[in-house]
C-alpha cells in the first residue's frame, strides 16, 4: 500500500511536469474582442495569444470571415504579423485590427459574422482554427 501511493505521487509529478510544455505545431487561442457590434466608420480588434516550440511563426496570420445573411461578404485573408524574435518556447500575443470598411455587409441589411483564425510557422505546421464570438456588422 505505501509503495502504491509513491508510486501514483510520482506518476502525478511526471505528469504535472510535462504540462508546460511547448509543441511544434503553432497553438492558438482567442483573448478577447473590442466589440460584438460593429458600426460605420468603426475598427474591430481581436487579441489573441499563440506558443510555439521553434519560435519561427510566420509574418502573416490566416483570417477567415463567415457570415449567416449575405454568403456574399464571406472572404478569406492573410493579415501581416510583427515580426517576433525567433527564440525557443515562444509565446504572446497578436493583435488583428479590421475596419469597417474592408468586411462591412455585402447585402442591405445587417449581418451576423464568425471570424476564423489560424496562424502557420515557417515548418508550415498550421495552429488550430479558433473562432471569434458572434459579431454584428450593422448595415450603415
Amino acid at each position: 500500500m505505501r509503495y502504491t501511493l509513491l508510486f501514483s505521487i510520482l506518476i502525478f509529478c511526471f505528469i504535472s511536469c510535462g504540462k508546460d510544455k511547448f509543441s511544434s505545431t503553432p497553438t492558438l487561442k482567442f483573448e478577447s474582442v473590442n466589440t460584438r457590434g460593429l458600426h460605420n466608420q468603426e475598427a474591430i480588434s481581436f487579441t489573441l495569444s499563440f506558443t510555439d516550440a521553434e519560435g519561427d511563426i510566420s509574418d502573416s496570420i490566416y483570417v477567415q470571415k463567415l457570415t449567416s445573411n449575405c454568403p456574399g461578404s464571406n472572404n478569406d485573408a492573410l493579415f501581416a504579423i510583427p515580426s517576433f524574435p525567433a527564440t525557443k518556447n515562444q509565446k504572446g500575443t497578436i493583435n488583428v485590427t479590421l475596419n469597417y470598411t474592408d468586411i462591412s455587409p455585402k447585402c442591405q441589411e445587417n449581418d451576423t459574422t464568425v471570424f476564423r483564425f489560424v496562424l502557420r510557422d515557417l515548418a508550415h505546421h498550421a495552429s488550430d482554427t479558433v473562432s471569434s464570438p458572434t459579431v454584428i456588422l450593422y448595415y450603415p
